[in-house]
């Protein structure tokens, strides 16, 4: 064949048989093609303007090339078969899509019987019916730590200080969770498959292979899906694209990082320590995370006070190098965070991994040396963007493009994304029915079914989706089944009260983020041979139960998960401030946005001069978006389309600005590459839309003493039933008010005619310093706003009262608390809102104001009460000496919660009395009623008598008005940012030294007098600086880290001074033996500057003496005073 010029412009469609082969040399500028080639005989010429090629190969003269201009369809058709466009020498031409359209075409003619004949519906199950379920893919187990950040800290340091542990840190790459199981096992998002984030995750990965393998890519990728295959095995990866929606900076490229390594087996799955996901990744040259391992206290206490020094300005190059400096050991990511992602970090991840971890890693980094990469100066044909880019108008266009361009080892079929596309994905939900019915055919499906039947019966928030298996159409016969099943846990609080379930239960396995389960119904006489199931199922039962002893590597179970997730403030600035309020911004006005990020600062523990610095930037951006969007709210998915450029900006103007924004500039584009998604998926395809976030207070409504010139509002996160109208009567009639001269009064809200909180603010602008009991319910952050925007409005401050109760894992409020509201509602007669024992359906509605609160355990709804509004008043409710809640009664309250869900589920908000279960509710209703009254004397009984509970209530209201009160903490743990490293000195101590030393000397005594007002305000704060974090750098700061609040000697021996400033020469002492060294040239206790000098200034102080312009004063003995060394 001769040699076509490359500058000739057109496409040839050839089409490969079964048996063809083609072969690619790199030393040659021809194709070489067999024999078996068959040439369609249109030659089809293309207009121009192609998108770009990311990357191009050195000798561009030698490569087929198609002109620029190609539409969609061109650009489709090109995966369809062998395009020229994407041939050159050194890289292997993907196959013709026609073998995989074949097998599509194949698995299509099948799915006729998995949607025909009702299958499901006509599978009975009886004694003969079993069920074999396996985990398909799956990411860590999600546990949730109870203890605080900083116990958390504190146990990591003392279990590494000890031996016990080591602590390994990870980057948190800005993307989407995405596993991948093999060609057959499936690729996975968090929650869902089958969608555009799969396909890029698909994409993206296999692009991987090619860069890193080069030539033997297609033959490295069919073996690596051979692998996962035969050793059922999931790779689990942060997916980082611009195409998926922006987090806090759209990354240089797109990629994918390696987070898990999970061997799935026939039972419990392992997942692989990082020591062996290194080694795993660098033989099939996958990207990897870079990782720190700090096996010492030095090097974990420094880690500690790194971050918290980097924690408001930290950017990848500072972090990375920090932690370089103070780790034991570290090992690079196979991609350069800041050439891939970019500066802007997510943050780090901390946890506790095997005091052998260290020694594991050293042996892998020798036995695997990072791979080559030789696919990386090669053309690997269209990008991520460039396809996304020429599929803008449909989403499956997209799909298909992307699935077409990988390799045939990584999407031989599309069933998972298509399937029979006349029909929905979806199973009907009697899956999970019968899975729990049938008999399980091994040890791992009982132990699956243990799980999903407990979360069940817990109620758990947790959907169980169930989808067609399609990849075994062939294998379907009416006694054969095949489906996937999701488990989707809808909340935290889900994997928090399953947790709790597997401290009574520990053989329960770990509920798993990201879990994905084949399901296979049959009747044990069809499709599988049980008595082979049952032959291995013993050895899978020892397996899994030494693997969970063996994962654990010797770790207690609270150590064994301990995790904390530590992130920066450029990034958040970004995220949480900027695109997460956007809603708020646009909806709800600058005022409402600065009550928003101002809490959020506020919660985060961010220092005071960060705070105004973002403040100024995040008043100027609101001004800035406003003025420009008008009421258009701008899209979070392209927000930093507009943010980065202004944060370009405004960072330009000065250095200080630079610091807080971190890095911003070279913005990549994504409005015409941008991937469709689905409105209701989330950023990972959760099928749930994103909830709203709900601005709040950013300082405590409460102040010292609440002024005399302000109001108070007094309102009540309760039910009905709690007692709110019984003690707004008491206290508006108790003599003496609140202590003070302002009146009180209150406002019924079933007396109120129209909304509610609104009248309220009226009365508020009508008497401002008066003190309001809002007698109405307040169950949610929509009235609590309301609230704190009336309090900012009407200078008023805002105090909760809450009934008290242990609460549930998921509300505030108890079974038996709500007992007892329910038992005192139906006592009432005549009550002006309607709601008293007359009501038919008095029942459902507590249960509805129950469900408004759901989500919370009590310590959440405290501490966000506390942090909107600085107070909270306990009012009691319970005896804590009674007796446990009646059987009965706590059957016919479960029994009420039930039938609330299923009615909400399909009628939402309507009442009882109507829709589907309106007869089960009449029914329930009177259950309820004849229950409460057989138990009158118990619910009677159990109650704080209510005289007591006014007098504490009017005594705690009482502090407030007077600033006596002190809030219960909120749990909430903040670390400042640490600038410097000191020891503090106890300011009388070095003030009787300078006592002794004016008395011992007259010299010394003229030149105190006069100063003594700044000495004094010098003295409340002096310290000897050890090391800056500007002059010496973080590492620096941070190594003083493993000797915090230790006491450490310090001998002062002379002093020298000029007019303009003075200070003591400090000689630092010694810790367990160990001498801390000052990384100061001089330490120094500065005592005095003049007006304009820096206390910087006082380091020259040594060589103005040596020059003349300084005097010195020894002291002799020199005095020895101590001090604790902490970070400012």
């Amino acid at each position: 064949m001769s040699l076509i010029p490359h500058t000739t412009l057109f496409a040839l469609n050839i089409h490969l048989s079964p048996t063809s082969s083609f072969l690619l040399r790199s030393s040659s500028p021809y194709l070489t093609l067999a024999r078996s080639l068959c040439f369609n005989s249109s030659i089809r010429f293309l207009s121009s303007d192609m998108p770009k090629k990311q990357k191009k190969k050195a000798h561009v003269e030698h490569k087929w090339q198609v002109k620029p201009k190609m539409d969609a369809e061109a650009v489709n058709n090109q995966f369809g078969g062998l395009s020229l466009a994407e041939s050159n020498t050194n890289v292997p031409v993907l196959p013709s899509q026609t073998t995989s359209s074949s097998g599509d075409a194949k698995v299509g003619l099948n799915l006729s019987k998995i949607f025909g004949g009702d299958l499901l519906e006509k599978f009975s199950v009886d004694k003969s019916t079993y069920c074999h379920a396996q985990i398909r893919a799956t990411f860590y187990p999600k546990f949730e730590n109870e203890k605080t950040d900083q116990e958390i800290r504190t146990r990591m340091i003392e279990m590494v200080s000890k031996g016990l542990a080591t602590l390994e840190v990870s980057l948190k790459h800005s993307g989407s969770l995405f596993m991948y199981a093999g060609h057959k096992g499936g690729a996975y998002a968090k929650n869902s498959f089958g969608n555009i984030y799969t396909a890029v995750g698909v994409f993206v990965l296999s692009r991987m292979f090619r860069e890193a393998w080069g030539t033997k890519s297609l033959e490295k990728e069919e073996e690596f899906n051979d692998f996962l295959e035969k050793n059922r095995m999931c790779i689990s990866m942060e997916l980082v694209t611009a195409v998926l929606g922006d987090h806090g900076q759209r990354p240089l490229d797109d990629y994918v990082v390696v987070t898990a390594v999970t061997e799935l087996g026939n039972g419990k799955p392992k997942f692989y320590s990082t020591s062996e996901i290194i080694a795993f990744c660098r033989k099939w040259r996958l990207p990897t995370n870079h990782v720190w391992l700090f096996s010492t206290r030095k090097s974990v206490t420094s880690f500690f006070a790194a971050f918290d020094a980097l924690c408001e300005e930290g950017i990848a190059t500072s972090v990375c190098r920090a932690l370089d400096e103070v780790a034991d050991i570290s090992v690079p990511a196979s991609k350069d965070h800041v050439k891939v992602q970019g500066e802007i970090l997510e943050g780090l991840v901390a946890r506790i991994v095997s005091s052998q971890s260290a020694r594991d890693m050293e042996n892998v980094l020798r036995d695997h040396p990072p791979p080559p990469c030789d696919g990386a100066d090669l053309d690997l044909g269209l990008s991520l963007r460039e396809i996304c880019a020429a599929h803008r108008s449909n989403e499956k266009q997209q799909m298909r493009a992307l699935l077409r361009s990988v390799g045939p080892s990584f999407c031989p079929s599309e069933v998972d994304w298509f399937g029979d596309e006349s029909h929905p994905k979806n199973a009907d939900k009697s899956v999970i029915t019968k899975f729990l019915q049938s008999q399980p055919a091994d040890y791992s499906t009982s132990k699956l079914q243990e799980m999903v039947r407990l979360m069940k019966e817990k109620r758990l928030p947790a959907a169980f989706k169930c989808y067609h298996n399609f990849h075994r159409a062939d294998d379907i016969s009416p006694d054969n089944l095949f489906y996937k099943l999701v488990v989707h846990v809808h909340s935290d609080s889900g994997f928090r009260r399953y947790q709790k379930e597997m401290r009574h239960m520990p053989s329960l396995w770990p509920l798993y983020r990201g879990f994905f389960v084949d399901i296979n119904l049959f009747k044990s006489n069809k499709g599988r041979d049980l008595m082979a199931l049952k032959s291995i199922d013993n050895a899978v039962k020892d397996a899994s139960e030494n693997d969970g002893q063996r994962e654990k590597d010797g770790l207690a179970d609270g150590d064994a998960n301990l995790m904390i997730k530590l992130k920066f403030l450029t990034y958040k600035l970004r995220t949480f401030l900027i695109r997460n309020g956007l809603s708020i911004l646009f909806k709800e006005g600058p005022a409402a946005y600065k009550t928003y990020y101002l809490r959020q600062m506020k919660i985060w523990g961010t220092s005071d001069g960060k705070q105004k610095e973002l403040c100024k930037m995040l008043d100027e951006w609101a001004a800035y978006i406003r003025r420009k969007c008008g009421n258009d709210q701008l899209s979070s998915s392209t927000y930093l389309s507009e943010a980065e450029p202004f944060l370009e900006q405004y960072a330009k103007r000065s250095p200080k600005n630079q610091i807080l924004i971190g890095s911003a500039g070279n913005l990549v584009r994504t409005e015409d590459f941008l991937a469709i998604v689905d409105g209701d998926l989330d950023e990972e395809g959760d099928l749930v839309k994103k909830e709203r976030v709900t601005p709040a207070t950013p300082e405590p409504a409460v102040k010292e003493a609440v002024q005399k010139d302000e109001g108070l509002i007094v309102f009540f996160p309760g039910i009905p039933g709690c007692a709110k109208s019984a003690l707004c009567k008491e206290l508006l009639n108790a003599p003496g008010g609140f202590g003070d001269d302002r009146p009180v009064h209150t406002l019924m809200g079933d007396l109120v005619k129209g909304k509610y909180w609104p009248k309220v603010a009226d009365e508020r602008r009508k008497k401002p310093q008066s003190i309001m009991l809002a007698d109405k319910n307040a169950p949610n952050e929509d009235v609590w706003r309301q609230i704190e925007d009336m309090c900012r409005r009407t200078r008023a401050s805002a105090v909760p009262i809450v009934a008290d109760s242990e609460g549930t894992d998921t509300n505030p409020y108890s079974l038996d608390a709500l007992a007892v509201f329910m038992f005192r509602v139906l006592q009432r007669v005549n009550h002006p809102g309607k709601l008293d024992k007359e009501s038919s359906n008095a029942g459902y509605v507590l249960l509805m104001f129950y469900h408004l609160y759901e989500g919370k355990n009590r310590n959440e709804f405290e501490s966000e009460l506390i942090e909107r509004f600085g107070s909270l008043i306990k009012m009691p409710l319970l005896k804590s000496d009674r007796t446990p809640l009646p059987g009965p009664v706590k059957s016919v309250l479960e029994e009420g919660i039930d039938l609330f869900n299923l009615h909400s589920r399909r009628h939402g908000r309507l009442e009882s009395t109507k829709g589907t279960y309106a007869a089960e509710w009449t029914k329930w209703e009177k259950q309820l009623r004849d229950t409460l009254v057989a138990n009158s004397e118990y619910l009677n009984s159990i109650q704080v008598p209510f005289e007591s509970v006014v007098h504490l209530v009017r005594e705690e209201l009482k502090k407030i008005a007077k600033g006596e009160y002190k809030p219960p903490s909120s749990e909430k743990t903040k670390h400042g940012s640490i600038v410097f490293a000191a020891i503090n000195l106890p300011a009388t101590q070095v003030h009787s030294l300078l006592e002794k030393l004016a008395a011992s000397s007259p010299t010394m005594r003229s030149f105190l007098e006069g100063k003594k007002k700044t000495i004094q305000e010098k003295l409340e704060r002096s310290h000897v600086t050890l090391a800056h974090k500007r002059s010496h750098g973080v590492a620096a700061v941070a190594s003083y880290g493993q000797h915090l609040n230790r006491e450490i000697p310090v001998e002062l021996t002379e002093l020298i001074y000029n007019d303009k400033m003075a200070a003591l020469t400090a000689n630092v002492g010694c810790v367990d033996g160990e001498t801390v060294v000052s990384k100061n040239e001089w330490p120094h206790v500065t005592l005095w500057t003049a007006e304009g000098v820096t206390a910087k200034e006082a380091n020259t102080l040594p060589q103005l003496y040596l020059e003349g312009k300084a005097s010195r004063l020894v002291i002799d003995p020199p005095v020895s005073i101590s001090g604790p060394l902490e970070f400012f």
